[in-house]
């Protein structure tokens, strides 16, 4: 009885936490047209405390929407183009020597901002992805003796071209692992298309207003945290990443030889947190197994390994998390 009264009293806190979700939701709704999913994705990111690798052709409004976001959060917005001759100190900052002073003066990077663009995150040397990656994870940058933490929130949105490969330095799985979320971006409808023509011509463009601050933000996390899962959606979760290692135990034999790896306990750390942010967004103070389900693909999509064989019968990686949704039981 204890606990449904818990469960009562989380679900008041988070709904009235939660109202800045639509606010914020409403703001970029005014500058970017359609793209709902991408939206959704970018405040999980946000609320779970974790990165977004965005894979989508040009021109679908991703620099704009997280850019909206910034906005939306007055927080500090930095956006990189990542070329084949950047270098890792174009990224984190430098020591520069001061003749005036005579001594070394800290130059911080574009790195030091609470919203990083990471434009083509594929056309860079592995040395400055790696600089980038090291950021995202330890949230800090050592610039010659001295380390410097990031400010918070922290938000990495990388993107990369699905089209162009020439020229392109591919993300080491090890590195991918490191998003939280990879959201594939897809074209607008065809109503949508028309209204951002009319935007286009008539060149009235809305600008977001701000809605929260970042420490809204990170108050805003410590709640997402405490969202209630059951341990039986904990065991959901275990299976479900469980099914890409072993698909044989879940009846899934088919699968085994279009796997060449499973998921790391990365991936059951950023469904469960996911899920959370997820159940927050729409105002619950609990996990349901719909909420795993509607983050799995953004989840998982990168972090199973697909063989020759899956390639050579165009097997996509959603393909095979439906069949293991449709396979693990649902408590």
């Amino acid at each position: 009885m204890e606990n449904s009264v818990n469960i009562k009293e989380l679900n008041d806190r988070i709904a009235k936490e939660s109202q800045f979700v639509d606010m914020i939701t409403l703001e970029m709704g005014k500058v970017i047209v359609g793209q709902k999913a991408l939206v959704e994705n970018l405040l999980i990111g946000l609320l779970a405390n974790g990165h977004i690798l965005l894979e989508g052709v040009p021109g679908l409004a991703k620099t704009l929407a997280i850019n909206t976001l910034a906005q939306c959060v007055n927080a500090k917005f930095a956006r990189i183009q990542f070329t084949p001759d950047l270098l890792p100190a174009d990224l984190t900052g430098t020591l520069i020597y001061s003749q005036k002073d005579g001594d070394f003066q800290v130059h911080k990077g574009p790195v030091f901002a609470n919203f990083v663009l990471a434009d083509e995150i594929n056309r860079s040397p592995a040395k400055v992805q790696s600089a980038l990656l090291e950021a995202m994870q330890e949230r800090q940058v050592t610039i010659g003796d001295e380390t410097y933490a990031l400010p918070q929130p922290f938000l990495v949105m990388a993107t990369q071209n699905p089209i162009e490969q020439e020229g392109t330095y591919p993300l080491p799985e090890a590195q991918v692992d490191r998003f939280m979320l990879k959201v594939v971006v897809g074209y607008p409808k065809k109503d949508e298309e028309r209204q951002i023509i009319r935007m286009n011509n008539t060149g009235e463009f809305p600008r977001a207003n701000k809605v929260v601050d970042p420490e809204d933000i990170i108050r805003a996390r410590e709640v997402v945290r405490d969202v209630y899962m059951d341990e039986k959606i904990e065991k959901y979760i275990v299976d479900i990443v469980y099914a890409t290692r072993t698909p044989e135990e879940y009846g899934l034999s088919s699968l085994k030889d279009l796997i060449t790896y499973g998921a790391s306990p990365r991936a059951s750390i950023s469904l469960s947190a996911a899920s959370k942010a997820y159940a927050f967004i729409k105002r619950r103070g609990y996990v349901i197994p719909e909420d795993v389900r509607a983050v799995c693909n953004e989840v998982l999509r990168h972090r199973i390994g697909l063989s020759y064989e899956a390639e050579a019968e165009n097997v996509t990686p959603e393909e095979i998390i439906s069949q293991i949704l449709n396979a693990v039981i649902v408590p």
